[in-house]
């Protein structure tokens, strides 16, 4: 199951921005540009929205593996909206959508040890972020936007799914 997961949502999708450089869809896999995302945001999006169809519809799994897709899909698709306005960092809202979910997992189970995950991904976060802006490759406010789109989209979610 972590196989299927791992390639429907992550190899998948890195293969096919990988073609559209070498097919000269995209210039470069920097995406430097707000209006270079397009196309592989919006392909990337209907993508997850196909997995998270067949993982929900057709395969019959957990309950929580399906709410964990349909959360995530939710957020590329909000990603992908924001990206036709506004260039924000898709690192940034990947990684705070895992620290919401750990926050609100070690709320659900305070007994559950998430003290250190939590702070490696917030240290992650942080070393995502300070790169982003030494590569010049986003402003701040791009990447709070981000970070505060990933982690609000995942808290909410999971908050009203596992403390309701």
């Amino acid at each position: 199951m972590l196989l299927m997961v791992v390639v429907s949502t992550l190899l998948i999708p890195m293969l096919s921005v990988i073609g559209m450089k070498y097919m000269e869809s995209i210039p470069s896999l920097h995406m430097a540009s707000k209006r270079e995302r397009y196309l592989p945001f919006t392909t990337v999006s209907i993508f997850y929205i196909i997995v998270t169809y067949f993982f929900y519809l057709r395969l019959n799994y957990d309950d929580l593996i399906v709410f964990s897709l349909v959360t995530m899909t939710g957020s590329i698709v909000l990603l992908t909206l924001v990206t036709f306005f506004w260039k924000i960092s898709a690192h940034l809202t990947g990684l705070s959508g895992l620290l919401a979910i750990m926050v609100v997992l070690s709320w659900k189970y305070p007994s559950a040890s998430l003290l250190y995950p939590m702070i490696v991904t917030i240290v992650l976060c942080g070393a995502v972020a300070s790169s982003r802006l030494y590569l010049n490759a986003h402003k701040p406010g791009e990447l709070l936007a981000g970070f505060c789109l990933g982690f609000g989209t995942c808290f909410v979610s999971f908050y009203y799914y596992l403390l309701s």
